[in-house]
C-alpha cells in the first residue's frame, strides 16, 4: 500500500533502538512520517538519524519509556500527542525471551518481565494510542509484531522457552480481538499481525522487515 495518507501524520515504534524496532521507525521516517521511537535506551534511536537523510532524521524522534511500566507508557503518549500531534500508526514491537526454563526456581522476575513486555505493554500502548485514533477521526493502523512462536513451535536443543511462545500465542489472539473491538467502536482503524522468523543484519538494515507489515 501507498503511505501518501500517512505523510506528516505521527507514528510510534515500541523497542525502537535496535534489530525490526530501528528498521520500522528508520521506514516510517524515510517515508515521511513523523516518527516517535520509545526504549530505554533512546540515545540508541537518536543515533540511527546519522544513519538517514538529513531530512528523515528530523522525522525521528526518541523518548524514553520502559515499557514495563504502565505509567511511563501512558506519560510518553500524552506527551506524545502535546509536542508531535496525535497517533496514527502504532508499531508493537518491544518484547523480550528470557533464558530460564519455567520449571526453574528463582525465576519470577523473567516471568513478570516477559508478560510485562510482551503482552501487558501491546495491551497499555495499544489502549492509548486507540484513544487518540478515535478522537481524532477515528483512522490509523496498529502492528504487532509477533513471531511464528505465535502459532506453532518445538524444542531447539540448548533453548529454553520460557514464557515466550504463550506470550506470543496471546497476541495471536489479541489481534482478533482488537479487529473486532475496533469494528465495535465503529472507528477505520486497522490492525496487522506480522509474524517473524529469525531475520539476518542484512535484512534489517534494508528495511524489508517492514514490507511484510507496511501501512
Amino acid at each position: 500500500m501507498k503511505m501518501e495518507r500517512w505523510l506528516g501524520r505521527v507514528a510510534v515504534v515500541t523497542g525502537a533502538s535496535s534489530g525490526i524496532g530501528a528498521a520500522c521507525a528508520m521506514y516510517l521516517a524515510d517515508n515521511g512520517m513523523l516518527v516517535v521511537g520509545l526504549a530505554r535506551r533512546k540515545e540508541r534511536i537518536e543515533a540511527l538519524r546519522e544513519t538517514l537523510k538529513p531530512e528523515a532524521g528530523q522525522r525521528l524522534h526518541a523518548i524514553q519509556c520502559d515499557v514495563r511500566k504502565e505509567q511511563e507508557i501512558v506519560d510518553a503518549f500524552k506527551r506524545i500527542e502535546s509536542e508531535f500531534g496525535p497517533v496514527a500508526v502504532l508499531v508493537n514491537n518491544a518484547g523480550i525471551m528470557r533464558g530460564s526454563d519455567l520449571v526453574s526456581e528463582g525465576n519470577s522476575s523473567d516471568l513478570r518481565d516477559t508478560i510485562d513486555t510482551n503482552v501487558l505493554a501491546v495491551a497499555y500502548c495499544t489502549r492509548e494510542a486507540f484513544r487518540a485514533m478515535r478522537e481524532h477521526g477515528g483512522d490509523g493502523h496498529v502492528f504487532l509484531i509477533n513471531s511464528i512462536a505465535g502459532h506453532n513451535f518445538s524444542n531447539v536443543p540448548g533453548l529454553s522457552w520460557n514464557l515466550y511462545p504463550p506470550s506470543k500465542y496471546a497476541m495471536t489472539a489479541m489481534t482478533e480481538v482488537y479487529r473486532q473491538e475496533f469494528l465495535k467502536y465503529n472507528t477505520k482503524v486497522k490492525v496487522t499481525v506480522s509474524c517473524c522468523g529469525k531475520l539476518t543484519k542484512r535484512f534489517l538494515r534494508s528495511y524489508e522487515c517492514f514490507v511484510v507489515c507496511r501501512v
